[in-house]
């Protein structure tokens, strides 16, 4: 840029003796002038400065991932009930979640772990004839409870006593992580360990010595894995066998490497 206002600088100095050899308006074209001589010199200078050489990097993808056995299940239960009323269907309702909840109370469940899932009243028509309106005739009640279950060696045991205590609906079952974060910190190490290997591979194969990291940015894609269902019915044998099983959770990250000079 040192080169561009020396040019500039002597523009000025052609403008000025123009100026006064040819009078005060020749002034506007004299600006045209020095303005295109300074643009000029700016090209001119701008390339002459060496640019910079591009950063050089090794930039790798690391996958890492842990299976873990849940900790932990959520069932979802309860009961439907239909009669001529809404207070008759409310009350055979009622009697029959109080089985129910005394089932899983009876098993170990604690009161605090047993949650109204969802609770409605709905008119009941019976399918009506050819140019005929609807008729009424009853009202449905349902009631959903949501059933965390702290021992998950028991769930088995505890949908054969809902079964038993009357529920119509025994919904399903989630096996789910009271901590995923900390398994899953466990897949983004072995990840970081996955980029380092293969970033050392390709210095190695290049004949380049790997440097230290520039940046690190995490798939914002990965999801946690869906909990497992086991899908149930009222129908159901009395002996239900369930499985945990595993889940594997998985990181994936891509990781730029700096080249050692």
């Amino acid at each position: 840029m040192t080169a561009a206002i020396t040019a500039a600088m002597i523009a000025l100095r052609r403008v000025k003796a123009f100026a006064v050899q040819v009078g005060p308006y020749a002034l506007l074209r004299a600006g045209v002038f020095l303005a295109a001589a300074v643009f000029g010199a700016t090209l001119q200078a701008q390339a002459q400065e060496p640019r910079p050489a591009p950063e050089a990097r090794i930039i790798v993808v690391g996958e890492g991932s842990v299976s873990v056995v849940p900790d932990y299940a959520r069932i979802r239960s309860g009961v439907t009930t239909r009669a001529k009323t809404a207070k008759e269907a409310a009350d055979a309702n009622s009697k029959l979640m109080a089985a129910l909840t005394a089932a899983l109370v009876s098993s170990g469940v604690e009161q605090k772990d047993i949650q109204t899932a969802r609770f409605s009243v709905a008119p009941v028509y019976a399918s009506p004839a050819p140019n005929t309106e609807q008729r009424l005739t009853g009202f449905s009640v349902s009631n959903q409870v949501t059933v965390t279950v702290r021992q998950i060696d028991k769930v088995g045991d505890l949908l054969d006593r809902l079964i038993t205590a009357g529920a119509t609906d025994a919904g399903s079952v989630e096996f789910l992580h009271s901590d995923s974060s900390k398994t899953l910190d466990q897949a983004r190490e072995a990840a970081m360990a996955d980029a380092r290997r293969k970033a050392e591979l390709y210095a190695h194969a290049a004949g380049l010595n790997l440097g230290g990291v520039a940046w690190i940015t995490e798939d914002a894609s990965y999801s946690p894995p869906m909990p497992k269902a086991a899908m149930m019915r009222a129908a159901a044998p009395v002996s239900v066998p369930i499985s945990a099983g595993e889940d594997t959770l998985h990181a994936r990250i891509t990781v730029g490497y700096d080249i050692a000079r």
